[in-house]
């Protein structure tokens, strides 16, 4: 297959949102991420019919979280047969108190917030929901660089372990 054109980072990641003015009052005034671009339209990319408001709040690094007002009042679904803790989408901060200085702004704007919780050591995150149900998380990593070196090292053998571990009890489910 060969190398494949190399990735530099996240342009933007898309989400449906229930209203946009909502939408852009939680990421802009709350949270702080400018409104940076919106795009109204009748034609999506794939040619099909649908009308759309889409709008992209831009993070420190340039890149974007960005939303899809289908003109319908109506917020996504969460997948039927996937846990709520599964989709979500994790936000790198600089430090630990930052952090804490977004989980009082938060809750000072009236968002529940879950956590600090420190990850096996290695990130410390705070959990909440935004106006359309999505699952956010604002968290730092802890380790040194090499502690992230022996991570990356180990991250193969760890998900052919994985593997390994699924198919015998997949086995031994479908054998009973």
């Amino acid at each position: 297959m060969g190398n494949f054109v190399a990735v530099n980072g996240l342009n933007h990641v898309a989400y449906r949102c229930r209203d946009a003015e909502e939408t852009r009052h939680f990421y802009e005034d709350v949270m702080g991420l400018p409104l940076i671009h919106v795009v109204r339209g009748d034609v999506v990319s794939t040619g099909e019919q649908g009308i759309f408001f889409h709008l992209f709040f831009e993070m420190a690094d340039g890149s974007c979280v960005a939303f899809f007002d289908l003109g319908d009042n109506v917020a996504g679904e969460p997948s039927p047969n996937t846990p709520g803790w599964v989709n979500h989408l994790a936000l790198q901060v600089e430090s630990e108190a930052k952090v804490d200085e977004a989980k009082k702004r938060l809750e000072a704007a009236g968002v529940e917030v879950l956590g600090p919780k420190l990850h096996e050591g290695q990130f410390r995150s705070i959990y909440f929901f935004d106006p359309n149900g999505i699952r956010l998380e604002l968290t730092v990593n802890t380790t040194s660089v090499d502690e992230r070196k022996v991570f990356r090292r180990n991250a193969r053998a760890d998900c052919d372990a994985w593997m390994k571990d699924k198919a015998a009890r997949l086995n031994a489910t479908a054998t009973v």
